[in-house]
């Protein structure tokens, strides 16, 4: 089962040919998801698969998500989409994945497949998407594969040793404390190796099923469980969750409960997230008529740690798509730091690696700007040979410590760490 290369960018002149109808639940939707090179966004067993590859468009460089976002616009004005389903991630879609950073060695892509495979709230349908000026074949489900058996595969961190990264996390603190900057997210990377022609469906299912209320997704090599949705639009309604500031869970239900609260009391953590949340509320009021927020943070259980999250409601204006909103918040404070310019300086000089599309946009787009797009954490990236890179970072603010901060890099490795085991 050989994992093919991605395939040649397609030109964006074609005029895309879409239709989407209903059909009878399809079971697990995973299992209709290419083994090699999975394309899907999941969550709680509802979402969309793709298949194949209709057109490919690339983009590198500081304004790749900028210029992504006016070609989408350019492409679904001209395609002919007959659509009655009218549920999120039906007719017209794109999935999508960006690189971090502005000079990254990564390309960033939208990828408009063959055929879509989806589900939203017991509706169930197929989209099949062409550029051929002729008639589309009928609409049908098609055939699901059994996953196959689940690589194993132990990280080791790569770029940077433990020792290292502290000492990286101490530069950090010196530049703080010296007034440089509020906050930098540091991280470090992690390898390992799973054979080239393994099923790569499988580490997305042991994902999905250990983290449930997550976005699942698989794009272009890069697969992960993002907690955080950088921008969710439906109807020309938004929404968001910022996550910063965590802690490890507690060993018993006491234990849990005291993590949760001294988290909920951590001037540190507390600090780190309004951070990150002036942050979103800053980026996004150019697009939207109406920006709320709640005034306090509450506390996110995930199966591994403690989050502090909050939740932004947007009412767009009338040109902005979640894509134009994607542009306005990547990177967010949450994973980069602030004052954010500092901040990206600051990571740019002291990780000694190219973060690729951890921490970047990763989600899907439609015909009418809606989608919905996560920050892509929890995550790694796979290629054709099999080598597997994971990252996870931590929020450094004035009163860290290089140790407790390692520890919080091992808790967010855990996710793909237990993925492989």
């Amino acid at each position: 089962m050989p994992s093919p290369a991605a395939p040649a960018a397609h030109p964006a002149a074609a005029v895309l040919r879409v239709v989407t109808e209903i059909v009878p639940d399809p079971g697990p939707l995973l299992p209709y998801a290419e083994p090699g090179r999975p394309l899907l966004a999941l969550r709680r067993g509802d979402g969309i698969v793709g298949v194949g590859e209709t057109l490919r468009l690339e983009y590198r460089g500081p304004d790749r998500i900028a210029e992504a976002a006016a070609q989408w616009r350019a492409v679904s004005d001209v395609a002919h989409v007959d659509d009655p389903v009218g549920r999120p991630g039906t007719g017209l879609v794109a999935f999508g994945t960006f690189a971090f950073a502005d000079d990254s060695g990564a390309t960033s892509a939208l990828i408009v497949p063959e055929l879509i495979v989806g589900r939203h709230e017991g509706v169930s349908w197929v989209t099949r998407l062409s550029v051929e000026q002729g008639g589309l074949e009928p609409v049908s489900t098609p055939r699901a594969h059994p996953i196959g058996e689940r690589p194993r595969a132990t990280l080791a961190a790569s770029s940077l040793s433990r020792d290292a990264f502290m000492g990286v996390v101490s530069e950090a603190l010196t530049r703080i404390r010296g007034g440089e900057l509020e906050k930098v997210v540091i991280a470090r990377d992690a390898t390992a190796r799973i054979p080239a022609d393994s099923d790569r469906r499988a580490l997305v299912d042991e994902l999905a099923q250990a983290y449930p209320d997550c976005l699942t997704f698989a794009v272009d090599g890069l697969f992960g469980a993002s907690p955080e949705t950088l921008v969710n639009v439906h109807a020309r309604e938004a929404s968001a969750r910022v996550l910063a500031g965590s802690t490890a869970r507690g060993a018993n239900a006491a234990d849990d409960a005291a993590a949760a609260a001294t988290l909920a009391t951590s001037t540190k953590d507390l600090d780190e997230h309004a951070f990150a949340v002036q942050s979103v509320l800053r980026s996004l009021r150019p697009h939207a008529r109406a920006v709320t927020a709640s005034e306090l943070p509450f506390t996110l259980k995930l199966p591994n740690l403690w989050h502090l999250a909050t939740d932004v409601a947007i009412e767009l204006g009338e040109q902005s798509s979640a894509l134009d909103l994607v542009a306005a918040l990547h990177p967010t404070a949450a994973v980069a730091g602030s004052p954010t310019a500092d901040a990206l300086t600051l990571i740019a000089a002291l990780e000694p690696f190219d973060r690729g599309r951890y921490a970047a946009p990763v989600g899907w787009i439609d015909q009418d700007g809606d989608g919905e797009w996560v920050i892509a954490l929890r995550c790694a990236t796979v290629d054709a040979d099999g080598l597997l890179t994971a990252h996870a970072g931590a929020g450094i603010v004035a009163d860290s410590d290089p140790e407790a901060e390692l520890a919080e890099t091992r808790m967010k490795f855990r996710p793909i760490a237990d993925a492989l085991r």
